[in-house]
């Protein structure tokens, strides 16, 4: 499992210029699930989201995770299987890694809903929809995340 993450001050994501998803200042998480992928993964990939720690503290040191902002950190999570694209041979990606939709469906949503139990308030994109999102990342921070 796979998560390219930006610390954002706010993020959406629209399907059909219809806003579906909206936060303030936390986490956008492209989430690429890989045909190996579990449930234990997806949960163990939201611990550690929830407590990694990348936001500023009063000194300005990264020293604050999304948990620690209470209720004004949030995440904004987009299913996202290009992140298993492989670009070595050729100059068409290959998605043979990536989960099929079937099974990074119901993972992508078993990451959701761990994160949520987390204690992170969490907006999400739609599975498998050409969507636009729109953000602005503070740093920028932007990290890959890999489990």
């Amino acid at each position: 499992m796979r998560a390219l993450i930006q610390r954002v001050s706010e993020a959406s994501v629209s399907v059909d210029a219809k806003t579906i998803g909206a936060i303030g200042p936390g986490l956008v998480i492209l989430l690429g699930v890989g045909h190996d992928d579990t449930a234990a993964d997806a949960a163990k990939l939201a611990a550690k989201l929830a407590r990694l720690r990348i936001f500023d503290d009063d000194s300005g040191r990264m020293n604050r995770s999304l948990l620690d902002l209470g209720d004004a950190g949030e995440a904004l999570c987009i299913s996202q299987f290009t992140l298993y694209g492989d670009v070595r041979r050729g100059l068409r990606p290959s998605f043979t890694d990536a989960a099929r939709p079937e099974v990074g469906e119901a993972l992508y949503e078993d990451f959701c809903t761990a994160l949520a139990r987390e204690g992170v308030k969490v907006e999400q994109g739609r599975f498998g929809a050409r969507m636009s999102v729109a953000l602005r990342n503070e740093g920028p921070v932007t990290l890959m995340v890999e489990i």
